[in-house]
C-alpha cells in the first residue's frame, strides 16, 4: 500500500526523522531504509535489538496509530496512474490484491477514502500468525487466499524489506522507484522500474 497505492512514504519518513527517532531513541539513529516496509510493531523489536530505545512499546505503538490517522485520512494522495493501472489489470482478467505491513484498519481507511476495490485479497502482516516482512509469510497467506501458485504472482514493492519478502515467497518481484525512494536498493527485485509509466509497461507488456 505505502509507496505503491498512496504517497505515504514521504510522510512516514518525515515522522521518523522529526518525531519518532528523537523521542524514541538515543543517538545514533538508524537509516530510514532499515525499517521501511516493516510492520510497525516489529519496528519496535528491531530498534530495541539494535539501538537504544528510550520509550515503551505501548507509547511507541500509540504514536504510530495517532500519526497514521492523520496520514491516511487527510494527507495522502493516490499514486499517479494507480487507478487506471488496476482497471486495466482487471479488464484483462487478472486478480488484484493488497498485501501490506499496515494494520487492517489503516488499509481500510485508504480503501474507503479513495473508493478503491473490491480487491480479490487484502492481507495485512499485522493480522497473520507469523512474522512480517522481510519474511514471506504475509505473501504466502495471500497466495493461499487466492488459491494461486506463488510463481504466477507478481508483486510490486518499493522497499528492500518488502521485495525480500515477496522473493522469499517465490513470487515475481517488480521493484518500484519514485522520487521519494529514487535511491532505494531493491536487490531482491527481478526488475526495477522508475515511475508509473514504466510500472505500467512492466506489468502490461513485460514477459
Amino acid at each position: 500500500m505505502d509507496g505503491v497505492i498512496v504517497d505515504s512514504e514521504a510522510y512516514w519518513l518525515a515522522f521518523e526523522d522529526e518525531e519518532l527517532f528523537p523521542n524514541a531513541l538515543a543517538e545514533p539513529y538508524p537509516d530510514n531504509e532499515e525499517i521501511t516496509g516493516m510492520n510497525f510493531r516489529e519496528i519496535y523489536d528491531y530498534l530495541d535489538a539494535n539501538y537504544e530505545v528510550t520509550t515503551t512499546r505501548e507509547a511507541f505503538v500509540e504514536r504510530y496509530h495517532e500519526t497514521a490517522r492523520g496520514i491516511y485520512a487527510d494527507d495522502v494522495a493516490l499514486m499517479p496512474g494507480f487507478v487506471d493501472l488496476v482497471s486495466t489489470l482487471r479488464e484483462r482478467g487478472l486478480r488484484v490484491g493488497i498485501v501490506s505491513s499496515s494494520p487492517p484498519e489503516w488499509i481500510q481507511v485508504v480503501v474507503d477514502r479513495f473508493d478503491l476495490g473490491p480487491f480479490d485479497v487484502v492481507r495485512s502482516a499485522d493480522a497473520i500468525d507469523g512474522p512480517g516482512k522481510p519474511e514471506p509469510d504475509v505473501y504466502e497467506h495471500a497466495a493461499a487466499d487466492l488459491d494461486a501458485d506463488p510463481a504466477r504472482c507478481v508483486v510490486v514493492e518499493d522497499s528492500a524489506t518488502g521485495s525480500r519478502a515477496a522473493e522469499r515467497a517465490g513470487m515475481v518481484v517488480v521493484g518500484y522507484r519514485t522520487e521519494v525512494n529514487a535511491e532505494a536498493d531493491l536487490p531482491a527485485a527481478d526488475v526495477v522500474v522508475d515511475g508509473p509509466e514504466a510500472l505500467r509497461t512492466a506489468l502490461l507488456d513485460g514477459d
